[in-house]
């Protein structure tokens, strides 16, 4: 495990893990929740963060975002660290729903037509809100490389990103942090 990764994971374990009785998005009970923003937007790991990112995001990435909340402070920590870096990643964010004044649309931020995007979200358990940015992303002109989460919760991402003929990563999974994948 590399120094990085192991500062994020001793992170998430500090500061993002809770024990209780939760409900998740779904509606289904859990043991155990996660808010890693509180380790994505941390200053003492961000850097760390978004680095274990771009490891994973391909070369010929142009743009990252995904639906607005999960997803905006993974994206925007990692291009900010990545034009530290010297690569050039647009960020957006997908609105939840159409917006009917401004300008409109779904997106806010910065994604083209011809784009190469990588979609993210903090945590993932079942990868809906994932999906739904694929489309978006999509519909607006790019083309989806990967999906990605900080933490996939559920473990069956992946399959259903297959599904959909895409590629999904995660830098830790349930079993990192010490618990079973929660399924569908």
């Amino acid at each position: 495990m590399s120094d990085a990764r192991a500062r994020v994971r001793e992170h998430l374990l500090a500061h993002s893990v809770r024990r209780g009785e939760f409900i998740l998005k779904s509606g289904r009970p859990s043991t155990w929740f996660i808010d890693s923003k509180q380790t994505i937007l941390a200053p003492e790991t961000m850097e760390d963060v978004a680095g274990l990112v771009l490891e994973r995001v391909p070369f010929d990435a142009t743009a990252i975002g995904g639906l607005t909340m999960g997803a905006d402070g993974l994206s925007f920590v990692t291009a900010a660290v990545a034009a530290t870096r010297g690569r050039a990643l647009r960020a957006f964010s997908v609105r939840k729903e159409e917006k009917d004044h401004g300008g409109g649309g779904r997106i806010a931020g910065v994604l083209e037509a011809g784009d190469i995007a990588v979609i993210t979200e903090d945590t993932v358990t079942r990868g809906t809100s994932l999906l739904e940015a694929v489309h978006v992303a999509r519909a607006a002109g790019a083309t989806v490389a990967l999906i990605l989460a900080l933490v996939d919760r559920g473990g069956t991402a992946e399959a259903m990103a297959a599904k959909e003929g895409l590629r999904f990563t995660a830098i830790f999974g349930a079993p990192d942090l010490g618990f079973p994948f929660e399924g569908a």
